[in-house]
This record gives C-alpha cells, structure tokens and sequence, in this order.
C-alpha cells in the first residue's frame, strides 16, 4: 500500500510502498553524515525509494546526485519521488545493477558515495530470491565487497564513500576498504539508548587516503 509521508525538512515528501522496503533512522542518519560541496557529484548505490538523494537535495550543495536501483518496484517509487519534489534534473535515477556503473560513468568521475546497503549475510533467514523485501535486507543481489569495489571505481583520488551498516560488520567494512585503498577516516556508532550497546556504525572512507581514524561522538537514537 502507497502512502506520502513529510519528511520535515524544506518541504519535502516522499511516496513509500509497505510491500516494498521503507526507509528507517539509518538512512536520515547517513543523509546527516554525509559531506558533497557545492559543484560536486554523488552517487547513490542500493537507493531503494530515493530517500537518500531526496534528503541529500536538502542538506548538501552537491550539483548532482545520482540514485542507483536495481529493483524497478523501488526505481519507480524514487521517479515519482523525483518528480514529487521537483528535484529533476538534480536528482536523476538509473534501473541498473551497480555493477554495470560504467555504462552511466567514466572511471574516477564522482566525489561521494553513499550506499545504505542490504545488512543481511545470504545464511540469515531470506526465503525467496524473489521476494522485494529479502533483497533489501539481505546479500542476495550485492555484498559489502562489491559495493567497495565499485566505489573504488567511481571516486575520484581523494573521494569518499559515506556507508551505514550494522555494528557486527565493522570488520568486513574496513577490511573490504582498505583492500581496494579506501581508507576509514570517520566513525561513529549507532546505539538504540545509551545504557545498550551499539548496532548500527557509519564509516566514512577515502580513496587514496593516508591511515588516521578519527572515533566520532556516538549517537543515541532514543534517549
């Protein structure tokens, strides 16, 4: 079932479908976690409904933000979502797996990446291949080390990738990272409340960068 829903910020909305994949607390935090000055390009990978480049439209002077899909249910909701706020043609949208990146960009042509990835390993429960919402949680169709790899192939020399994934994942992270000289620069864990351990980390990695790690101030979602 569709619905709008305000997203509080300069007027925006954005259509979701409840059979489909909504966007939760990591995505608006990785929206305020992530940097694009004025000029820049980002790409979005795994942007389901759009909710990244739509709130990323809001919070940074990027000049274009692109949101790759793989799934057209997904792609066409961020369309709409698109043309709902008026953000064409700032905001643009490609059906496409991310592997196939350089069908839509040269190599070493983009600034950020963005990416709210699937959490799930493909040995954690997911009953169909088929089915919309396993895909959006689980490894089925993509992996930390593609998604790496393909930014690695995006950024420029000096670029970041800015990536929401669970805490239990930090390991894989980083080494997926450095293995394809991404290097962490910024890092901050997600905790539900204070007194509870944290389940969510953003990182934040750039290409070519020297090792220097800097352990941002955690965020408590509920306080």
């Amino acid at each position: 079932m569709e619905r709008t829903d305000d997203l509080g910020l300069n007027g925006l909305k954005l259509i979701q479908d409840t059979d489909l994949f909504c966007f939760g607390t990591d995505s608006v935090l990785l929206s305020d976690f992530a940097r694009a000055a004025g000029g820049s390009t980002v790409v979005d990978l795994c942007t389901g409904n759009g909710i990244i480049p739509v709130l990323l439209s809001a919070k940074t002077k990027a000049a274009k933000i692109y949101g790759m899909e793989l799934q057209k249910p997904s792609f066409d909701l961020a369309v709409m979502n698109a043309e709902l706020n008026d953000l064409s043609p700032r905001v643009e949208f490609i059906h496409d797996d991310i592997k196939n990146w350089n069908k839509y960009f040269t190599h070493g042509s983009v600034d950020a990446v963005t990416c709210n990835p699937p959490y799930m390993p493909v040995n954690s429960g997911f009953t169909s291949l088929t089915d919309e919402k396993a895909i959006a949680r689980h490894e089925i169709m993509i992996n930390i080390d593609w998604i790496i790899e393909v930014s690695s192939k995006l950024l420029k020399f000096g670029g970041h990738i800015y990536m929401v994934h669970r805490a239990d994942r930090l390991c894989d992270v980083i080494t997926a990272m450095r293995s394809r000289k991404i290097e962490p620069k910024r890092l901050v864990f997600i905790h539900p409340s204070p007194e509870k351990a944290p389940n969510l980390i953003l990182v934040d990695g750039m290409l070519g960068a020297n090792p220097s790690l800097k352990i941002e101030n955690p965020i408590y979602v509920n306080i």
